[in-house]
């Protein structure tokens, strides 16, 4: 199979993840900590993958582009700084290898071997991965196509309609973004990365707040 290059979005932490802040407005850093979490093993998952050749992470965040960094990812600036979609265009850009795909910054309970699948079964053209939601998007693909993202409030519809392919398979961790709490707590029940775990067993905040998930 070809390699493929992986483009994750990494915002500036000041306006990530937003909707997660009830889990973690009380403690100084908590909050940052968590989105850098979610980042770090979804991309450690990215670049264990066995098909991946190229993680590209782009950001405009210091601590966002060191910590990839030191995961084997390459972090690009967001020169555009026009958007989700501007960012991606352009960390496509970027690419080393012909086929590219755009994933989600927040997947924690990713496996290297679900990615994997789901590249394995992306076809010539634009393919995308619904959320868990089915309304969103977590992975898109393109080989020999521009990427053309469609993220956004219902993304996984845009994508459709702009000519993408849905792809289906056993990878509940591929379709499991975390936005909010409740995302949080499902990701756990699958069994979050190293990052993650590490972090939600050092912050009682969390703990309680989770519950009986973690």
């Amino acid at each position: 199979m070809s390699p493929w290059s992986v483009v994750v979005p990494a915002k500036r932490l000041a306006v990530a993840k937003t909707r997660l802040r009830p889990l973690t407005e009380h403690v100084p850093d908590l909050h940052d900590a968590l989105v850098l979490a979610l980042l770090a093993d979804t991309v450690a998952a990215a670049v264990a993958c066995p098909l991946v050749a190229d993680v590209v992470v782009v950001t405009d965040e210091p601590a966002a582009a060191d910590l990839v960094g030191g995961l084997g990812a390459r972090s690009v600036a967001d020169r555009p700084d026009r958007g989700l979609n501007a960012a991606l265009e352009h960390g496509a850009g970027e690419a080393t290898t012909e086929a590219v795909a755009a994933l989600s910054s927040d997947l924690p309970a990713l496996r290297p071997a679900e990615l994997a699948a789901a590249l394995g079964a992306a076809g010539a053209g634009r393919c995308f991965v619904a959320d868990a939601q089915g309304s969103g998007t977590t992975l898109l693909t393109a080989v020999g196509v521009p990427l053309r993202p469609r993220f956004g409030r219902d993304s996984a519809q845009a994508h459709r309609q702009d000519g993408a392919v849905p792809l289906t398979g056993d990878w509940p961790g591929l379709v499991r973004d975390v936005d909010t709490p409740d995302d949080l707590r499902a990701a756990v029940a699958l069994g979050v990365g190293g990052r993650t775990r590490a972090l939600l067993g050092a912050s009682p905040t969390l703990a309680v707040h989770l519950g009986a998930a973690r």
